[in-house]
């Protein structure tokens, strides 16, 4: 009778557990995407290069990536298009966002779509690359360097 009692309480504990975890999960969600990207002709402080850093699970191997915005990185069987890099500014809280295109390459030439969606620096778990071998997470976006033609003499 007793242990009877006590599984009955654990499980609903557990219960509770579990719906405090998603409560406190999704507020951070809520929170980031009221401030997601603005409309065209405002200033938006993006970037046009975004930095990933890309993992293979089996062999523990990690590389960062740099990736001007819709054009196309392969890491291993993966294919990894950015198509907008935002960053805020650094009086405010930090946070980097970018919305990433990722594909597994396949032998046929047929590209097998594995994620589209936005990928937050601060809170990868958010929205996370769901994939046995790999994973990719956002690190920053980077504004290129400006071509400056050097003086002639």
């Amino acid at each position: 009778m007793l242990s009877r009692v006590f599984f009955h309480c654990l499980r609903q504990f557990t219960v509770l557990s579990l719906l405090g975890f998603t409560a406190i999960a999704a507020m951070p969600l809520v929170a980031v995407a009221a401030e997601l990207p603005k409309g065209e002709g405002e200033e938006n402080p993006g970037g046009d290069i975004v930095v990933l850093r890309a993992l293979d699970k089996v062999t523990a191997r990690t590389k960062d990536l740099f990736v001007p915005i819709d054009e196309t990185a392969i890491f291993g069987s993966l294919a990894v298009r950015p198509r907008k890099c935002l960053k805020r500014p650094p009086e405010e809280t930090p946070e980097t966002s970018a919305f990433l295109e990722i594909s597994e390459i396949h032998e046929g030439g047929d590209n097998l779509p594995l994620f589209t969606g936005w990928m937050f620096a601060s809170s990868p778990a958010i929205n996370a690359l769901e994939h046995p071998v790999y994973d990719v997470w956002v690190i920053d976006c980077k504004m290129s360097e400006p071509v400056t033609p050097s003086p002639k003499e």
